[in-house]
């Protein structure tokens, strides 16, 4: 007897707990790590990468603090279970979650965790990059000297493949925190990019988690600033946001977890998840008036 296809239906989808999977960028000091204060600090496990924890000072909330590269590979697939796809000799494979969960006990002490907060992704790129450019992909084959583009080649691929196994911890919301910066471009135009080291991680996170959120300060309608989280792509600033739900507003208060309450709230009705209204066609250009002729030839 042959087995059945694997479909899962439409009311077992509907039924399944799904973690929020979101990125918050920032400028530096804007209170990224002061939202674990709007957390419920039981179910919170704190992910503490930057060793910059007194804006929580008080706090009592669990936390882990890895310091190497290998060490962040380890928790996170603890924290996000096997991949079964993966060869044994791969990181996140079953034999490397085996190994850990000899290493670290039984994985179900996390049960009482619903929410993983991740601070910092830029802290975490850097701790991945000083690991890649020990590796021999980072040498050259030919001098065994230093190859910079072998070394931001691997740190691309595992800073990928380490944000695509959280990703995938469906029974959890995983927040990753990071530094935004302010540049200019070859146009002089002002933009905005994450602090990551490499370009393909920070091109890529938005494809990957469910949320970007930029926390900005943002002025009232009295011009005084505020913090404020920027959630949608098409917003006036320019700034890095996505909102996958549809069930976020352009600016809403920088509060984690009532943002989270929003985003698990009823579904927008269809004809409201997607707008568009035809622009007005542009007026023909005004038909240029004859000018006199100069010519006083008869």
């Amino acid at each position: 007897m042959t087995g059945a296809l694997p479909i899962i239906t439409a009311d077992q989808r509907m039924a399944e707990h799904r973690g929020i999977k979101g990125v918050i960028f920032g400028p530096s000091g804007i209170g990224k790590t002061s939202l674990l204060w709007t957390l419920l600090n039981s179910t919170t496990l704190f992910f503490d990468l930057e060793a910059g924890d007194l804006a929580i000072e008080g706090l009592a909330i669990d936390a882990i603090r890895p310091r190497t590269w290998t060490e962040c590979r380890d928790f996170a697939v603890f924290i996000g279970g096997p991949n079964p796809a993966l060869r044994a000799d791969q990181p996140y494979s079953q034999a490397h979650f085996e190994a850990i969960c000899a290493k670290y006990g039984d994985p179900a002490v996390l049960a009482k965790y619903d929410t993983v907060f991740i601070d910092s992704i830029t802290v975490a790129g850097r701790l991945c990059f000083g690991w890649c450019k020990g590796q021999p992909e980072a040498l050259s084959e030919k001098t065994g000297k230093p190859d910079v583009r072998g070394a931001y080649g691997l740190h691309g691929r595992e800073m990928i493949a380490w944000l695509t196994h959280l990703q995938h911890t469906r029974g959890k919301n995983v927040w990753f925190v990071g530094i935004l910066d302010q540049k200019l471009d070859d146009f002089n135009r002002k933009i905005f990019v994450p602090q990551i080291d490499g370009s393909k991680t920070g091109l890529e996170l938005p494809g990957i988690v469910d949320q970007v959120i930029t926390m900005t300060d943002i002025a009232d309608g009295d011009g005084a600033p505020q913090r404020g989280f920027v959630c949608h792509t098409l917003n006036l600033w320019g700034f890095p946001a996505k909102d996958r739900s549809g069930r976020l507003d352009m600016v809403e208060p920088p509060h984690l977890g009532k943002l989270m309450d929003k985003i698990r709230g009823p579904l927008i009705p269809a004809d409201r998840r997607l707008s568009y209204a035809a622009p007005e066609p542009l007026a023909p250009p005004a038909a240029q008036a004859n000018t006199p002729s100069n010519d006083t030839t008869n």
